[in-house]
């Protein structure tokens, strides 16, 4: 798989022309396969799924902030030539992606905020023990507690929490770090292209004010709210949210 800017990515070349291609980023501790099928092979796009610095397959160390992440996806944008897309963040990802939408408003043709906000709030016994290898089951077992709809099953809850388990804790805790730091509550207004916010309606981590707040603080977004499915509804519910992704871009980047 490619290389660009130190960064590893996937690639679903679908031939498509005339259409911004899709960026998928993930949320912290993952990597671009945190992302089902369903939408990194989301049909009639091109979809590439990047690791961020320090996660997956890319080099680099992770980082303490959104804004570094921020330009280092610009930077990585740049590496392959794209500059018109379409940025879909789930959780710390929707945060890159609001952050780059606000620094080159240029660059992003719309916005995909899946399970995210303007605001991050990331509960404190989480930060305080990610980052001792002795707390960390802690902080992991307090992340699924409140990241996946009582609705979702055992079996499937486990295989999520498998590949956050496998990040490294420091990767981990400068992630959340990162979110805990994140506010662009007073700046979202700013962002014109179209969006579309996604939320599962069981969410506890970013729960439902945060999408209603966004979705109405941004000046063209669409709000879809999935039943059954929490924080990580992009695992819980993909066909959902690939079906509900697909019409928004069908609306609003038809050539």
């Amino acid at each position: 798989m490619p290389i660009a800017a130190s960064l590893f990515y996937s690639l679903s070349a679908r031939g498509v022309e005339n259409k911004p291609s899709l960026v998928l980023i993930h949320g912290a501790g993952g990597n671009h396969l945190a992302w089902p099928p369903s939408l990194r092979r989301l049909p009639g796009w091109n979809v590439l799924a990047v690791d961020l610095p320090g996660h997956g397959r890319s080099a680099g160390l992770g980082q303490q902030s959104i804004q570094r992440y921020a330009n280092q996806l610009v930077n990585f944008l740049t590496g392959v030539d794209l500059y018109q897309v379409v940025l879909v963040g789930h959780s710390m990802g929707g945060a890159i992606a609001l952050q780059v939408a606000l620094d080159q408003p240029s660059l992003v043709a719309g916005l995909g905020l899946i399970s995210t906000g303007a605001y991050l709030g990331v509960p404190q016994a989480m930060l305080e023990n990610v980052a001792d290898p002795l707390t960390l089951p802690q902080a992991l077992a307090l992340f699924q507690n409140l990241a996946f709809s009582p609705e979702t099953a055992p079996g499937l809850v486990e295989q999520s929490m498998r590949l956050l388990q496998e990040e490294r804790s420091i990767v981990l805790a400068g992630d959340w770090l990162a979110c805990a730091a994140f506010d662009l509550s007073e700046r979202v207004a700013q962002i014109s292209c179209p969006s579309w916010v996604a939320v599962g309606a069981d969410d506890r981590l970013t729960p439902l004010p945060y999408a209603h707040f966004l979705a109405a603080s941004l000046p063209n977004a669409r709000l879809e709210v999935i039943p059954g499915a929490g924080h990580m509804v992009i695992v819980e519910k993909p066909a959902e949210v690939a079906q509900s992704l697909g019409e928004f871009l069908e609306g609003n980047f038809r050539f």
